[in-house]
């Protein structure tokens, strides 16, 4: 079976820190372009950072340039987002998505269920 299954989430302090990871069964990620997309309450879906194939090419909104990396790790089939700094204004359900080229809108072919992220004092 074919699965995304993201984990890290968590509620955090500004200026804190989270690792989200995302690991891959039932397919490898070698060959798939990585992304983590977030959706707030109320609001759409929005790209927050993607990364090739090869990891030459990492994309990352504005909104969290500087502040998130993204990683791939194909040996463990897993791909981190690594959050720091972290606003009340990023928090939402994070996921993660597999597909053919690294874009900040899509399409991809596999998505995670989701891992919430609370940002809150």
């Amino acid at each position: 079976q074919i699965q995304l299954v993201e984990s890290g989430g968590g509620l955090v302090q500004p200026g804190g820190s989270l690792r989200l990871s995302c690991a891959a069964s039932g397919f490898t990620l070698d060959d798939y372009a990585l992304a983590w997309f977030r959706q707030a309450p109320g609001k759409e879906r929005e790209g927050v950072s993607c990364i090739s194939v090869s990891e030459t090419h990492t994309h990352y909104a504005d909104s969290v340039k500087g502040r998130f990396t993204i990683s791939r790790d194909n040996a463990k089939n897993t791909v981190h987002l690594q959050m720091n700094s972290l606003k009340p204004e990023d928090t939402a359900v994070y996921y993660c998505a597999a597909g053919p080229i690294a874009t900040m809108t899509g399409p991809y072919d596999y998505w995670g269920q989701g891992t919430q992220v609370t940002v809150s004092s």
